[in-house]
């Protein structure tokens, strides 16, 4: 059984709105189609299918060194990404990745997760 696309990456945080507003307005996904589940959350999607899906807890996990280092999305336009991320005072480093044409965006959300976002043939 071969594996097609990542489907979703779901994250339970204390901080549903903050954590929409920053996948809605920094990495541009958009908030839709959400089962009617008994619990908060929103399920943030880019290009027709849901990437994110949040989950509202009432407080912020704990843990020690988390299980997922990062996710990380494929993108093109990166000089509009960095732009919008410097027009919102969001820190971000740009990596290499050696022995390929792709550039890795490297930012964090509110909750401190760790994303990338791929470009390639960009830099």
């Amino acid at each position: 059984m071969p594996l097609g696309r990542l489907d979703h990456v779901n994250i339970r945080t204390a901080n549903l709105l903050a954590m929409t507003d920053f996948y809605c307005r920094v990495l541009g996904m958009e908030q839709g189609w959400r089962p009617p589940f008994d619990f908060p959350g929103a399920w943030l999607y880019a290009d027709g299918h849901p990437f994110v899906h949040l989950v509202g807890v009432a407080r912020q996990p704990a843990g020690g060194e988390p299980q997922l280092e990062h996710f990380a999305f494929a993108a093109t336009g990166m000089g509009a990404f960095t732009a919008r991320l410097e027009a919102e005072g969001i820190d971000y480093r740009p990596a290499k990745v050696p022995g390929t044409a792709i550039t890795q965006i490297n930012l964090f959300d509110p909750d401190g997760n760790h994303i990338h976002v791929d470009f390639t043939g960009e830099g």
